[in-house]
């Protein structure tokens, strides 16, 4: 996998030049954004709110959209791991949407026909990736599951906790084991005070936003809404 300082300065000398970025997370967006002026660089989303972008001058980049055919169910995480075990970086590929009962994946036109060709199983299942038009995903919208907890506090050890209903230990152990990631990076201290909008994923348990707190109880406890991505 390439290094993360690669990554960012690879992007930026590919606007420098006028070519178009690989897929880029938030976390990368930011970093390269802010070593590019204003005005410099155009943002492509391949579907509204879609959460990696790239960074193209001029031409739209060429992205690619397949649908993952398949008789059994296969899970986010499973197709994520899939698609890694093909030893390609995450630049390579955008977003993982689930939308009417079926998986789609971005992925760059330079990697296209390499992953169409070798990502045959998820799992346990036989897979077969269907090329399809962007405008398959037009309509599509980001769908979550809503979320109440009552926390004594905002830290992400806490939150964590609340939300897998596991103790605060196996939580802590969870972060040193870099199962935690916030905002696209591993978590490293548990004491991480949660903030509004806040994106994090357990591992073996999905992604969340954070949204906030919607009140104090009488306790002194947190009331506090989260959404679980689908």
């Amino acid at each position: 996998m390439k290094s993360d300082a690669y990554k960012i300065n690879n992007a930026v000398e590919k606007i420098k030049i006028g070519k178009s970025t690989s897929f880029l997370d938030g976390r990368e967006l930011k970093l390269v954004t802010a070593k590019l002026k204003k005005g410099e660089y155009n943002v492509y989303y391949p579907y509204k709110d879609s959460e990696k972008v790239m960074l193209y001058i001029g031409k739209v980049p060429d992205v690619k959209l397949f649908k993952i055919n398949t008789v059994e169910k296969i899970r986010h995480q499973d197709i994520l791991g899939s698609l890694f075990a093909l030893n390609i970086d995450s630049s390579c590929f955008g977003d993982i949407v689930l939308y009417n009962e079926d998986y789609y994946v971005f992925i760059t036109q330079g990697m296209a026909l390499y992953i169409k060709d070798n990502l045959n199983q998820i799992g346990k299942s036989k897979v077969i990736l269907e090329e399809v038009s962007l405008n398959t995903l037009h309509n599509y919208e980001r769908t979550y599951e809503e979320n109440e907890i009552i926390i004594s506090s905002l830290r992400i050890d806490n939150v964590v906790s609340a939300i897998i209903n596991s103790s605060r230990s196996k939580v802590v152990d969870k972060i040193k084991t870099k199962e935690v990631i916030v905002n696209y990076e591993v978590m490293n201290k548990n004491s991480y005070v949660l903030k509004e909008n806040d994106i994090f994923s357990i591992r073996k348990y999905g992604k969340y936003k954070f949204v906030g707190i919607i009140k104090s109880t009488k306790k002194n406890n947190y009331i506090v809404k989260y959404l679980k991505y689908l």
